[in-house]
């Protein structure tokens, strides 16, 4: 299995990462079924943390397109 980051890390990284990648994978998954449904799902990186000793992580915002439906008659 491929790991998403090979380099060194402790218990408490290695944990945040799955749990990172497990949401990441849900909201694919998410993503896929509003598609499906019609929709249009963009990701935007709607800010930057950092936590002062050199890592940073994105922080996104969906932007969803829906098309406009005929007024029923």
């Amino acid at each position: 299995m491929a790991e998403p980051f090979n380099g060194p890390k402790n218990h408490d990284v290695d944990a945040a990462i799955r749990k990172v990648a497990d949401t990441l994978h849900r909201l694919n998954l998410q993503i896929h079924q509003a598609v499906e449904a019609g929709a249009s799902i963009e990701l935007m990186r709607a800010h930057r943390v950092h936590n002062g000793r050199g890592q940073w992580g994105d922080q996104m915002v969906p932007i969803v397109r829906v098309p406009d439906t005929p007024a029923k008659e």
